[in-house]
């Protein structure tokens, strides 16, 4: 049986990954153990879904901070004090360097395939929309891992789907959010087993490993 894998999820709005990710956790079906959600909004809704859960918050503001850096060091040293073995971005919106600790230990999820529609301010429904404009056939969704460029970090997983003649932003959006709740699980659920390796950028997703991971090779 797979060691459930110790998360702190980042959000910052509605937490409907989070929820997603609290449900499956419940019946069984994802091998995680959320030790802390941290938003940078204490108006953020997802708080609620955490709060319902038990889960302890933290409400960590970009504004109380005098960097960048500083406020990732408040992040991360949150996450570190909870014990994590991974972060996980969940619509979380704030620039946070990662530090060297938790190199390769930090994920995020990105309603695109990058490197197309990706990078700083493409988000939620500005990706959408560009997705539109440009006219493409294909978009998707990317779990990749965090560096400190945005939507940089090397691919582990990658999801297609298709754009419609007469998509708007918001069919296309929730298109792209059901392959989101596919996806991201799958992801932790690979990184539970241990069976993510990291080979200079590339990711490997090796079979019937069962170790932590992500092993560096």
């Amino acid at each position: 049986m797979t060691t459930p894998l110790k998360i702190g999820v980042l959000i910052s709005g509605s937490g409907r990954t989070l929820k997603n990710f609290i449900g499956l956790v419940a019946e069984g079906r994802l091998p995680v153990d959320i030790r802390l959600v941290i938003s940078s909004s204490a108006k953020a809704t997802g708080l609620n879904h955490a709060r319902a859960a038990r889960i302890p918050t933290a409400v960590v503001k970009r504004s109380d901070s005098a960097s960048d850096t500083a406020y990732g060091e408040t992040i991360f040293a949150a996450c570190r004090a909870a014990e994590v073995d991974y972060v996980v971005m969940a619509g979380f919106l704030k620039f946070a360097p990662v530090p060297e600790d938790f190199a390769g230990r930090v994920v995020n999820i990105h309603p695109s395939l990058i490197p197309a529609f990706c990078g700083h301010g493409m988000y939620g429904h500005h990706v959408h929309e560009a997705v539109l404009k440009y006219g493409a056939k294909i978009t998707g969704v990317t779990v990749h891992f965090v560096d400190n460029e945005y939507d940089h970090g090397p691919i582990i997983w990658q999801q297609p789907v298709p754009v419609f003649d007469d998509d708007t932003p918001d069919s296309l959006a929730s298109r792209v959010f059901a392959a989101e709740l596919e996806a991201y699980p799958n992801v932790l659920r690979h990184l539970a087993a241990g069976r993510i390796v990291l080979e200079g950028r590339k990711v490997r997703i090796a079979a019937g490993r069962e170790r932590r991971g992500p092993e560096i090779e």
